[in-house]
């Protein structure tokens, strides 16, 4: 990337926010590393993948697949992520396993990652409150299987790890 700021798109899909705040968080600390960021709903980001120098890609899981948007946001954009580094991640656990352990990306993730030589896929823990959308969802919430288990500061050190990997000064050597 040399000493120019390198170019970041953070894209996400999600259902009930909580994969955007964790984009909000990656996108952050990118930034204060010393990123050029964009955050954009995965919708719409396979547009102008392209415009950018990386990619961190994350998606919702549900019922063991990452949410269609984060799919077809990685398909359409198949060849542009191929050229640039990308990082992918998913979040959906409803408990601490994903603060405990390493939780090994769900099949189609796996196959993206490998598509696209990611250099990087994380799995972090959920969130689902009162206000979820979907009956599934509220039923959950309302058996007491709700919560709020994403980990910010394994979000943070994760995304800190991407920018020490796009980030260099002048003289080549890695920044911290």
């Amino acid at each position: 990337m040399g000493s120019q700021e390198p170019r970041v798109l953070v894209a996400y899909a999600t259902k009930n926010g909580s994969t955007a705040e964790i984009a909000e968080h990656v996108a952050g600390e990118l930034a204060k590393a010393g990123c050029a960021v964009t955050v954009r709903p995965a919708a719409q980001a396979w547009r102008i993948v392209g415009e950018y120098d990386a990619v961190v890609l994350g998606g919702a899981l549900y019922a063991g697949r990452w949410h269609r948007d984060a799919r077809r946001c990685a398909w359409r954009a198949r060849h542009e992520l191929a050229a640039r580094p990308v990082w992918l991640f998913s979040s959906g656990p409803l408990d601490a396993s994903a603060s405990e352990r390493d939780i090994a990306p769900v099949a189609g993730v796996r196959r993206l990652a490998d598509r696209t030589d990611a250099r990087g896929h994380v799995t972090f823990g959920g969130r689902l409150d009162e206000n979820a959308r979907g009956r599934m969802a509220r039923m959950i919430v309302k058996n007491g299987r709700g919560g709020d288990f994403r980990d910010f500061e394994r979000i943070g050190a994760w995304a800190r790890g991407i920018a020490g990997e796009l980030v260099t000064s002048s003289d080549g050597s890695r920044s911290h």
